[in-house]
């Protein structure tokens, strides 16, 4: 698979829409369940091969240490963008690009811009991400930090296919100052645990996600 542009060089967060390229697995109904595959900046799980219309998932933000200016990751959970070119997502990224690592709530229609929220992200925040289809072109979007006590939920139009689901990290460079990698837990989908859907595995260049048992899965720094 390639990776289109996505995680700018400026440290702000941009959709990965993946695609299937010649010589890789293409993406879809006939895909493995489980499998390992190229995720170019994703890595964890998608779901398709049929109409999606939610998906919720949480995590803990890790503690993440800066080894480059460069470095950025997010973990996310989203409809769309695995072999389609529209993303709905929402999430949170760490930026290094202050030389200490920032975390900032987001969300993003892609193909426009993301989109963040003022509030404070801390390492130990538990963090709750849902991105929900409610209809024509509107897209439901809430993310919550638990441990603040803060959440926002936006209402978006976007003409897209509904044709995925994930909860992936997206890391460029990598991020080697993640070396626990982050947990999601519980994730559902159409309201029932992401395994029931036996979502395609994607390994990025430099994270892999462990084995998905329910809706829980570790994504670790290889």
């Amino acid at each position: 698979m390639r990776r289109l542009p996505s995680l700018l060089a400026a440290a702000t967060l941009g959709a990965t829409v993946l695609t299937a390229a010649a010589g890789s697995a293409a993406a879809g109904p006939g895909f493995a369940p489980h499998t390992d595959t190229f995720g170019g900046n994703w890595a964890g799980y998608a779901a398709s091969g049929q109409t999606f219309t939610s998906i919720t998932g949480s995590w803990t933000e890790p503690q993440a240490t800066c080894t480059a200016r460069h470095d950025l990751y997010a973990p996310w959970v989203g409809l769309d963008g695995y072999n389609d070119q529209t993303v709905e997502q929402t999430g949170v990224q760490t930026s290094c690009s202050t030389g200490t690592p920032v975390d900032s709530g987001w969300y993003e229609m892609y193909p426009a811009a993301p989109r963040y929220y003022s509030n404070p992200v801390s390492t130990g925040d538990t963090i709750t991400a849902t991105v929900t289809y409610q209809g024509g072109t509107s897209y439901s979007l809430t993310l919550k930090d638990v441990t603040k006590g803060w959440s926002h939920t936006v209402t978006k139009s976007l003409s897209a296919s509904n044709a995925s689901a994930e909860a992936v990290i997206e890391a460029p460079g990598g991020f080697p100052g993640l070396p626990s990698g982050v947990t999601f837990n519980n994730v559902t989908v159409n309201g029932k645990l992401l395994n029931t859907f036996s979502p395609a595995k994607l390994t990025s260049a430099r994270f892999r996600p462990g084995p998905l048992t329910g809706g829980t899965f570790t994504v670790k720094h290889t």
